[in-house]
């Protein structure tokens, strides 16, 4: 039977072996993680032999090590050789963390939507992007990164203003990508600067 599928039922949970000598997607690998394998719990799956092609939806979480990935829908694309191609998590938003080597913070990042390129060695983050590492916050609609150059582009999609503006009826204005870096003081780049100092009575 070329398909197979599971549903309904209040959780699916599947160990996917196929992933196991893969790198870790998204950018900050702890390095024994690549070894684990690759476990994904959903509410429903589905399984295509021919296509190569899984499915999984509703509260999808995968683990990998210290990785953690969640969202509603997660697509995931093998090559012929039964090989991890692509995949993608759509959330809203979708979120991953993992821990990098020699840290005790985790590394985080969320989007509307979360692809990583196996054979490519991309990962990118589509809608609302943000990534946070040790500290530092960087956003925009998109951001790309390249697993084996190390090297991350953001940028952001130009939208329309609207008729009557200054600029013009129909012009373009273009977006901005935004990077908070840590400060001296305590800082939670998810809340911005704490100022922890006792107030005078």
């Amino acid at each position: 039977m070329s398909e197979r599928s599971s549903k309904n039922h209040p959780a699916v949970k599947y160990l996917l072996l196929l992933l196991l000598s893969h790198t870790a997607p998204v950018s900050f690998a702890l390095e024994s993680d690549k070894d684990q394998p690759i476990e994904v719990e959903a509410n429903t799956a589905e399984l295509d032999d021919v296509k190569k092609v899984s499915v999984y939806t509703g509260n999808v979480i995968l683990t990998r090590g210290t990785i953690r990935m969640t969202g509603d829908k997660m697509t995931v694309y093998q090559t012929e050789n039964d090989d991890l191609d692509t995949l993608i998590m759509e959330g809203h938003p979708a979120t991953y963390r993992q821990l990098p080597d020699d840290s005790k913070v985790y590394d985080k990042a969320k989007a509307s939507i979360i692809e990583y390129y196996e054979l490519k060695h991309l990962t990118i983050l589509k809608g609302n992007a943000v990534v946070i590492q040790e500290g530092a916050r960087l956003t925009g609609d998109r951001i790309d990164y390249d697993t084996e150059l190390s090297k991350v582009k953001a940028r952001t999609i130009s939208s329309k203003t609207t008729a009557g503006s200054s600029s013009g009826s129909g012009a373009k204005k273009e977006g901005r990508v935004k990077l908070i870096l840590k400060g001296k003081k305590n800082t939670d780049p998810e809340k911005g600067p704490q100022d922890h100092t006792t107030p005078s009575k």
